[in-house]
């Protein structure tokens, strides 16, 4: 991770700047369940589609734009027409020529898969469903980038009323440039579906994190009260405004995004409403095809994702999508159940945590395979990619699925697998030329073209030990020792270079990066001790005895050196580097020791650290290390994990949920952040929030 490429171009700056004036003084006057998030994920299934309803202050679900996760603004708007007034439940649209009204959030809740609003537009209450499913057993099913919103509505008074509903979303959904031309067309049948696209595509190509090629697709059921309405926003909105109805017309003059506003509505006659009603069902995705450039030994494969092998159109998928949404949303209530109450075992406030993560962390992540020789497709091999959004862009990055790792081992380990995969067979078919593990597979999403000149960011300790670490706990997870059997060769190599720069590791960055270089790393030495380990009982499982104790002797003598090495010379804590007393860290690598049940470091040295972090709390968390006052979400939350007594566990996850919920922050759960005041740094929207699940993984 690297925080001096972090793209946040002027734009988005100045974007940023006016949402927090305007709304500083804005304060949540509804009820938020568990608490209201700095940012609340609606559709957020891929690193495409990714829309957010920022809150800073509090915003409800009718006062601001959705957002893509860099805070560039996504067309999405609701109206509901109630005895005909209208209402306005989604969106900030400006509508001339139209009355209408907003209607008055009373609720928001967030669960692990869904974000539910409650409104009211006059005699009727609106429950607005966003459901972004997190299918973690069912691979077809995840990777189709789709989501939900469902619209349902219930009179307050008894009496019959006249409700109509619309949405629609803009052109915005489908390039970060709104100066550039988009065409779309409407298809009918079972099924009503807009879809969108620029005239101009770009294949494996982004602008402003947006992806430059493929389809938005918006979609609803076409029962006898479905009507359509695609042209400029304020011409279709009004049009429903005033007649409740749309006309089932297309406006066909392609233009630029920004060019009177194409949008493409849907809208539902739900007749005379007495009692609550069936949701009203709409399905929002973008597709691209190919998904992934990966290099493979003389070139490049192009990936697509895994849902193909089912589906061979998208109107295809997207009929199944519809249809299966009460199943749908009756898996993603069991997950959230099951989320909830083991959670909660732990405290209110870690469930909470780990409610607003899940999405977050698995909507980094595509699942693709390839084509055989033949045309067919090949779904024995599964790699998936995961967008090391928001800091510098990189593909599969292996210090960014390493604190990720938790929410994988909670939800199904195959996952980790096969993100694992594509790094394994890269580094196995010889083009990285180093002797430690690479950083990741591609300096810019999608295109995973590796580093075979070795000039990738270098980390060497960290992503060996990274490696190994992850390797053992999957194959310990799920009994399945394939790649520890298939890449031996390479898990070996990683070992031997640790065996040589961690117990003492050389000037160089962990995965902290943004602090930069720094030589005797204590933290980064457990690390590396713990991948040694990892090896021996990796060679236990292989069977190679002598291997096993070989590498089990090398790690316990590391761990005494080590003791000496990095105690601060009053004993009262480890420090941040080997020799300076006044320094220390969250030694948040042990917990390495603790997933792997290695036992390797002394139960003296947790409790001692245990006790060392109450004595440097500050108001909002325990920081990273003494050379700033700033810290990691994921990193205390791991710490949290390996503290001693429930009082420091505690005071990490209490420090976590206090900054998540100090409204200071709009973008989403950004895992970086002040520890002095609550304010956040730059990083926001990343995977690595699936680390918050680490008590969860053990």
């Amino acid at each position: 991770m690297e925080s001096d490429n972090w793209r946040c171009d002027a734009q988005e700056n100045f974007a940023k700047k006016v949402f927090l004036r305007k709304h500083d003084a804005l304060s949540v006057t509804w009820t938020a369940t568990p608490f209201n998030p700095p940012s609340v994920p609606l559709a957020v299934r891929t690193p495409y589609l990714s829309a957010w309803l920022a809150q800073g202050a509090g915003a409800a679900l009718n006062d601001v734009w959705p957002t893509f996760w860099t805070g560039q603004i996504l067309g999405w708007a609701g109206f509901v027409k109630v005895d005909g007034t209208a209402y306005s439940f989604l969106g900030a649209p400006n509508v001339p020529g139209a009355t209408f009204t907003k209607a008055t959030q009373k609720s928001s809740q967030f669960t692990a898969t869904q974000s539910i609003f409650v409104l009211s537009a006059g005699p009727v209450d609106i429950t607005v469903t966003f459901l972004s499913p997190v299918e973690a057993t069912d691979i077809v099913k995840q990777s189709a980038p789709f989501a939900y919103m469902a619209v349902s509505t219930v009179p307050t008074d008894g009496a019959a009323h006249s409700v109509q509903v619309y949405s629609d979303i803009s052109a915005e959904w489908v390039s970060g440039d709104n100066s550039l031309i988009a065409n779309w067309s409407t298809s009918t049948g079972n099924v009503i579906t807009h879809q969108v696209q620029l005239q101009s595509p770009s294949v494996f190509s982004e602008v402003n994190d947006h992806t430059q090629y493929g389809s938005a697709f918006y979609s609803t059921l076409n029962n006898t009260s479905a009507t359509y309405q695609t042209g400029a926003d304020v011409i279709v909105r009004a049009q429903f405004v005033n007649n409740g109805q749309l006309p089932n017309t297309q406006d066909t003059a392609f233009r630029a995004i920004e060019n009177n506003w194409p949008v493409f509505g849907l809208a539902h006659d739900l007749g005379s409403v007495t009692g609550a009603t069936s949701p009203v069902i709409f399905s929002v995705g973008h597709v691209r095809d190919p998904a992934i450039q990966y290099v493979v030994p003389g070139g490049t494969q192009n990936r697509s994702l895994y849902f193909w092998s089912q589906f061979s159109t998208v109107s295809a998928l997207i009929s199944s999508f519809l249809g299966d949404y009460n199943a749908a949303l009756s898996r993603a209530q069991s997950l959230d159940s099951k989320v909830n109450s083991d959670a909660s075992e732990i405290s209110a406030d870690y469930a909470a945590i780990v409610e607003l993560s899940i999405r977050q962390a698995v909507g980094a992540t595509e699942i693709t395979i390839s084509k055989n020789t033949d045309g067919t497709w090949n779904t024995d091999d599964i790699i998936i990619f995961l967008k090391e959004i928001s800091s510098d862009g990189n593909v599969n990055t292996v210090d960014v699925i390493f604190p990720a790792w938790p929410v994988l081992l909670y939800l199904n380990p195959v996952f980790g697998k096969y993100l694992l995969e594509g790094l394994f067979r890269y580094q196995a078919s010889g083009l990285y030329p180093n002797k430690w593990s690479v950083h990741d597979l591609g300096s810019s999403y999608p295109r995973a073209l590796g580093h075979n000149d070795g000039n990738d960011e270098a980390m060497p300790v960290e992503e060996s030990g990274n490696m190994l670490i992850m390797a053992l706990s999957y194959a310990q997870k799920t009994g399945d020792n394939s790649h520890l059997t298939q890449y031996t060769a390479l898990l070996d190599q990683w070992t031997q270079f640790l065996i040589t720069d961690s117990l003492i590791p050389a000037n160089q960055l962990s995965t902290d990066d943004f602090a930069g270089h720094l030589a005797n790393q204590t933290n980064l030495a457990v690390k590396g001790i713990v991948g040694i380990k990892a090896m021996s009982q990796i060679y236990s499982i292989l069977g190679n005895t002598t291997q096993s104790s070989n590498y089990s002797s090398i790690a316990a003598d590391y761990v005494t050196q080590w003791q000496t090495l990095a105690m601060s010379s009053t004993g009262q804590h480890l420090t941040l580097s080997y020799g300076d007393s006044t320094s220390w860290g969250l030694t948040y690598n042990l917990y390495g020791d603790k997933l792997l049940k290695l036992n390797l470091f002394p139960t003296s040295i947790y409790d001692m650290q245990t006790a060392w972090y109450k004595t440097v709390a500050q108001s909002f968390g325990i920081p990273l290390d003494t050379r700033h006052t700033y810290t990691k979400t994921d990193w205390q939350i791991w710490t949290a994990a390996i503290v001693t007594d429930t009082t420091a566990r505690d005071l990490f996850i209490g420090s976590v949920k206090k900054y998540a919920a100090d409204g200071l922050s709009s973008q989403p759960f950004g895992d970086w952040y002040e520890t002095t005041n609550g304010q956040p740094e730059g990083f926001r929207a990343r995977p690595v929030v699936g680390g918050h699940l680490a008590l969860l993984a053990l």
